[in-house]
């Protein structure tokens, strides 16, 4: 099971591996004797299942959890999972991954930014189970995103514009972060506030608000490799990866990073 989000105190969404599709109804247990919990199938929304928990999820989650990570990491997870799997600047629980472009931040690092003159503001990444989730289809614009819920704080909306407005580059730290800033500015101004984005990035696509890119290698055939193909420019992608791939380059969430310029040919 891998929750991907809190409903209510005792509701969840969750994908659910099992040899057969759960009815509404059916009870899980998890633990034993005093630590035992049971969650019931409420129904299903898409790929997710609603379960209703016997106790309060994220104290379960505390309790009885592991730390997801993603497919592609062999081994269990261990306590310097938890303190790796984690940005130094994360402060609300939520995501069902890390923003991994964010792992390379130390705090010295974001002193250092700071003591350059960089301006650094933040918004709240609920990072969801697609992004694990490859294309599938066989055309790309059939293709459905899972939804990724943001926060934008008004701090923040206001720095982003004020930098717009004066001609300095924007540097999102993070696909994730990038497709958040650009769903909240439709009209090129980003808003203050929360929501969900199903925003999927392809060559083509006339970005918005953000200039500069730091970001992970990522999954091929996967969604974020378009949306860096559509940022960058597909033969410079190309030209990099190769680059990576005959340097032996660390892909993946555990990996190297690059910083990309927004293509504007």
């Amino acid at each position: 099971m891998l929750v991907e989000r809190a409903l209510d105190d005792r509701r969840a969404l969750a994908l659910l591996r099992t040899s057969h599709s759960p009815r509404a109804g059916t009870t899980i247990l998890f633990g034993d004797g005093d630590d035992r919990v049971a969650a019931t199938v409420v129904g299903r929304r898409d790929d997710f299942f609603e379960l209703a928990f016997s106790h309060d999820v994220a104290a379960t989650l505390d309790r009885l959890g592991h730390v997801p990570l993603p497919p592609y990491i062999t081994h269990g997870d261990g306590a310097q999972d938890a303190e790796r799997y984690q940005t130094v600047y994360a402060s609300r629980a939520g995501a069902v991954a890390a923003p991994t472009a964010g792992l390379h931040f130390t705090a010295e690092l974001m002193s250092e930014l700071h003591r350059r003159g960089a301006h650094c503001v933040f918004v709240t990444l609920h990072v969801g189970a697609g992004t694990f989730q490859p294309v599938r289809t066989g055309r790309i614009a059939e293709h459905r995103m899972h939804a990724e819920r943001y926060q934008i704080p008004p701090a923040t909306a206001e720095a982003v514009n004020a930098a717009r407005n004066e001609g300095r580059p924007v540097t999102a730290v993070g696909t994730t972060s990038l497709r958040a800033l650009e769903s909240a500015a439709p009209d090129g101004r980003v808003a203050a506030g929360g929501g969900e984005t199903r925003l999927f990035i392809t060559p083509g696509y006339a970005f918005r608000v953000v200039d500069r890119l730091l970001t992970n290698f990522h999954l091929p055939k996967s969604t974020l490799l378009m949306l860096v193909s559509a940022f960058a420019g597909v033969e410079r992608i190309r030209r990099a990866y190769e680059h990576a791939i005959a340097r032996r380059y660390r892909f993946f969430s555990y990996g190297d990073a690059m910083l990309l310029e927004r293509n504007r040919a």
